[in-house]
């Protein structure tokens, strides 16, 4: 990506058109740190995780020191997340990632990353829904003997969020506090019985032993786990609608991202716990997604079970909420900016949520949802496509646009401080900022060369190719576009990444005599 002179310490220049009226800017004072912290953490869905990524990623990679992976994975988010929260205290946009790597790298690289945050984004929360209606169908046909198709309670979903989505941001924090807060109980009650009640070999810590992550498998491994972190780094998409964002966004982004590497190293653990460390592989391989079931209906009964499975749906669907949040605030800001129609830049009514981009990402999952129903599962006729193609196409797609966004946010962090005369001030975490970069470039071109495994396509299928290339295509026609607008329309091409900015500089300048 090149860069842009112009992109540090951008204002608007005379005679920019920027925003008129307050439905330009998305409500502020909504959320405090608990509703923040609630809001980014249900899209971590820590029963999906637990009960999905783990004996996934145990299975398929043969790797028994998964919960030290979530530690190092843990160590290079926080490094990361040194610069990214230093930055949220000088950039407050709903674009986050985009707004961002606007200010280090310009808005030729910052249009580029922001179709790559809304395709990536969109990806993560469209592909939930096929496990999601997966999972339901299965409810219905297990305790109310009724055969249901997986895409009908999909769809009933992706009403249901979009819904939500229209409402105010604070009444989502409590729906999805809800559901994280029974989630994340369940978990630890199931960790408290695995110690209590551990396999043959005991409390063992050999899941922590180094020796545990040697083998070809390690860097697909890491892809698997990177993936439950996702959901810390949205933070800042909510910092315009906090009442103190340089202090909420990074307090809540450090508090997630540790969180959430202690929370999952110690679950993993559980689960060797449980089973035996020696075990863990084969009977992931046995059970699959079913590995937690098993173990909680043993040391728990089946009552908990059966809660236990409802509750896995239901931190689905949290997880969907967050993530279509996430969207429609990034579709907000790319209309407020001009890289998109200029009606998806406008809140709605007394919420003052995005509603037009609520809009766009419900139509686009409804979209794929009934593209994949008519043309997924029935030639082969099986049930479990769904799962296997919506899911894992859409987790990983978007996994790899994070990733991706994450590694391109480091460098642009280093860029904008030392363009701004504080490297020396900054040098601390201008030196986390590159090792977690250079971490996340390492990780992106694992999940790259793996791909085949990550989604199960087979090394000879061109697939491996096209899902990856979804996110490379984005970065092209953002950055194509991007380009455009600075050759074409330079007034909006300085817009890109200055968000309200723009609009509060404008009505300072009104009222300057």
């Amino acid at each position: 990506m090149t860069t842009d002179s112009s992109s540090t310490n951008r204002a608007p220049a005379e005679g920019i058109s920027t925003f008129k009226g307050q439905e330009r800017a998305l409500r502020a004072d909504r959320l405090g740190t608990g509703g923040l912290l609630l809001s980014v953490l249900a899209a971590t869905a820590p029963l999906m995780v637990v009960a999905g990524v783990m004996p996934t990623t145990f299975a398929v990679m043969g790797i028994v020191g998964q919960p030290l992976l979530f530690v190092v994975l843990g160590a290079v988010l926080v490094l990361f997340s040194l610069g990214y929260a230093e930055m949220s205290r000088h950039v407050h946009n709903a674009g986050a990632f985009y707004a961002y790597i606007s200010r280090g790298l310009g808005g030729t690289a910052g249009a580029g990353a922001a179709l790559v945050a809304l395709v990536a984004y969109n990806a993560l929360q469209v592909g939930i829904y096929g496990i999601f209606g997966f999972e339901v169908s299965g409810l219905f046909a297990t305790y109310a003997d009724l055969e249901v198709a997986w895409w009908i309670p999909s769809l009933v979903a992706v009403l249901a969020v979009g819904a939500l989505g229209w409402l105010k941001i604070d009444v989502n924090a409590k729906v999805l506090g809800v559901l994280l807060v029974i989630e994340v109980v369940l978990v630890v009650v199931f960790d408290i019985a695995a110690v209590a009640d551990p396999g043959k070999e005991g409390l063992s810590l050999h899941a922590f032993n180094p020796d545990t992550l040697t083998g070809a498998g390690v860097g697909t491994a890491l892809c698997f786990c990177i993936a439950a972190f996702l959901g810390f780094e949205q933070a800042p998409v909510y910092a315009e609608e906090t009442s103190r964002p340089h202090v909420l966004v990074p307090r809540v982004m450090f508090l997630a991202v540790t969180g959430v590497a202690v929370f999952f190293a110690i679950s993993s653990w559980a689960l060797t716990v449980a089973t035996g460390p020696s075990a863990i592989v084969g009977t992931s391989q046995e059970q699959s997604a079913g590995l937690l079931f098993l173990l909680t209906e043993d040391r728990l009964g089946a009552t908990f079970t059966d809660v236990l499975h409802i509750l896995f749906v239901t931190g689905m669907f949290a997880a969907m909420l967050s993530f279509h949040n996430v969207v429609a605030r990034y579709a907000f800001a790319m209309g407020r900016e001009g890289l998109l129609p200029a009606t998806f830049g406008r809140t709605t009514g007394t919420s003052g949520a995005p509603g037009t981009g609520s809009l766009l990402q419900t139509g686009i999952a409804a979209v794929l949802v009934l593209t994949f129903a008519l043309t997924d599962d029935k030639p082969t006729g099986d049930p479990t496509a769904p799962v296997l193609h919506l899911f894992t196409w859409g987790g990983n797609i978007g996994a790899l646009g994070v990733i991706v966004l994450m590694a391109i946010a480091s460098l642009s962090v280093v860029v904008f401080f030392v363009r701004r005369g504080a490297a020396s001030a900054q040098a601390w975490r201008l030196v986390t900022s590159t090792v977690a970069g250079l971490a996340l470039v390492v990780i992106a071109v694992y999940t790259v060369k793996d791909f085949d495994v990550l989604v199960g396509t087979g090394p000879d299928s061109a697939l491996r190719w096209i899902l990856p290339g979804v996110i490379g295509l984005a970065l092209v026609i953002g950055l194509v576009q991007g380009a455009i607008l600075r050759a074409r329309a330079p007034e909006t091409h300085a817009r890109i990444g200055l968000g309200n900015e723009a609009f509060q500089l404008e009505k300072e300048a009104e009222r300057t005599p």
